[in-house]
């Protein structure tokens, strides 16, 4: 099994070596557009692919790894995404609707104890915005520290001071029935 890097160098010059990338990593991918734009997650993933396939050349191994690049790609085409239904809301001088544009929503699916869920989702939208993108690319997307700091664009060690610093945030703002209830990446 060729390692991504070399597969996203190989596939400038041959195209069909970028096939084997898209088996390997769209269900991660997929699976953070849907924690973040359930609705439009399928046509996300496409332009992700499209994007990537179309910006191979500009890969920088030195940079980081090939997954992080394309959980970059990833992120950028949701903040298009976001940025245009925000423009279409306001041409139709309406108001996004909260839930669409709510990545939290499908937080409480996801924890195993319902009744830990409202309070860990607002402990988790009252973080920093890069805290709380870090925090959800290592604990959603299993994307190590210095993934995570390359897909925000920010160095690795100010990434995992972040990181941490969101992690003790977590920790010293939930009750005493929710901290014992958390385990892993939260506590």
């Amino acid at each position: 099994m060729d390692p991504d890097e070399d597969l996203l160098a190989r596939s400038a010059r041959e195209p069909t070596a970028f096939e084997p990338l898209v088996a390997r990593h769209s269900p991660a991918l997929h699976g953070y557009l849907v924690r973040r734009a359930p609705a439009a997650a399928d046509d996300l993933l496409s332009e992700v692919w499209l994007q990537a396939y179309a910006h191979r050349r500009t890969f920088d191994a030195a940079r980081g790894s090939a997954r992080g690049w394309l959980f970059g790609v990833a992120r950028n085409v949701l903040s298009r995404h976001r940025q245009a239904v925000a423009r279409a809301a306001s041409r139709e001088e309406q108001h996004p609707d909260a839930t669409a544009a709510d990545p939290w929503q499908a937080v409480d699916q996801r924890l195993d104890a319902a009744s830990v869920g409202p309070e860990l989702r607002e402990k988790i939208a009252g973080l920093p915005a890069v805290e709380r993108e870090l925090l959800l690319l290592v604990a959603w997307e299993q994307l190590t520290p210095v993934e995570a700091a390359a897909v925000v664009g920010i160095p690795a060690g100010t990434a995992r001071s972040r990181l941490h610093r969101a992690r003790a945030r977590l920790r010293d703002g939930l009750s005493g029935t929710t901290r014992t209830t958390l385990t892993g990446d939260f506590a």
